[in-house]
């Protein structure tokens, strides 16, 4: 039998998924050295090294590889228990945990909002970041649900549409085409084009739609995120490619115009996915369940 305590497995998880002592103790409200001392004790309660140093990085031992995959197993049966105890009791309750690409904060938290407002007794975590990140986190599987529009190449994974996307070209109003009718895709090579970066899935999308009419469109500017983008567009640095969740103020506002390019908009899913045979919580699969049957007409109905 095992004799380390479930807060030592917690802080065991915690710095060998962050890869650093620091960072875990930032995440769990700990001072390094306290969570230095009780993964040292740990390591004495087990008689092995779960840790190594080179440099100035930490590598699992491969003991410690071997407590880190018993550790994410117990933990999300824990949360599932936990869940399931809620249900027994005839609530929907206990953590859920989402990951998003970050176009997805434009309207998930309307969902997640009124979803809460239905389920108060939820406790939710969302984690935003660009679609590579959030592959990684669905390929550690880290959290219950993962929201995206451009999925991954992979047969482990199910995956739930609940919501309708455009992608589209726009402009500063004062832009050559922005009074232009029906302009055909190819004269965007002659724009400067302001793009997400590499691997992103508003840029694959429309590098999709480019091959297709074997085009392709080499960025002027590549921007970390969909803000920057716009800023660029309305300083009249270029043309930008974006989802018309992200342009609705800067639309209204007459900040931003629409170009009317041919073969656009690009009209795409949105998607909550999981792990195949994810143990998911009562919330998890209510929250899923939600989103599938809550429209926008709906949505703006709760909000």
């Amino acid at each position: 039998m095992i004799r380390a305590t479930l807060q030592q497995l917690r802080l065991f998880e915690a710095v060998a998924r962050h890869g650093n002592f620091t960072r875990a103790a930032e995440a769990i409200h700990l001072t390094q050295p306290a969570v230095s001392i009780q993964i040292k004790r740990l390591e004495e309660t087990l008689g092995v090294s779960l840790f190594e140093q080179m440099g100035k990085k930490i590598y699992l031992t491969a003991a410690g590889k071997e407590l880190y995959e018993t550790c994410r197993d117990v933990f999300e049966r824990l949360a599932s228990f936990e869940g399931k105890l809620e249900e027994l009791r005839g609530e929907v309750a206990g953590p859920l945990n989402l990951a998003a690409v970050t176009t997805a904060k434009y309207f998930l938290p309307h969902y997640l909002g009124a979803f809460l407002r239905r389920y108060p007794k939820v406790v939710p975590q969302l984690k935003a970041s660009n679609r590579a990140r959030i592959v990684e986190r669905l390929e550690a599987n880290e959290d219950d649900i993962y929201i995206m529009a451009t999925l991954p190449e992979r047969s482990d994974i199910e995956i739930h549409p609940f919501l309708k996307d455009e992608l589209v070209v726009f402009a500063h109003p004062k832009h050559p085409l922005a009074k232009k009718k029906r302009i055909p895709l190819e004269q965007l090579s002659g724009e400067r084009l302001i793009s997400r970066e590499a691997g992103s899935g508003i840029r694959m999308t429309f590098e999709r739609l480019l091959a297709e009419k074997g085009l392709a469109l080499e960025p002027y500017m590549e921007l970390g995120s969909g803000e920057a983008i716009k800023q660029a567009v309305m300083s009249g640095i270029g043309v930008g490619v974006l989802s018309t969740f992200s342009l609705k103020l800067e639309l209204e506002t007459k900040r931003l115009v629409l170009l009317d390019v041919e073969g656009l908009p690009i009209r795409r899913s949105w998607y909550a996915v999981h792990r195949r045979g994810k143990h998911l919580t009562p919330a998890a699969l209510k929250f899923i369940e939600f989103l599938q049957t809550m429209d926008e007409g709906q949505l703006g109905a709760e909000l």
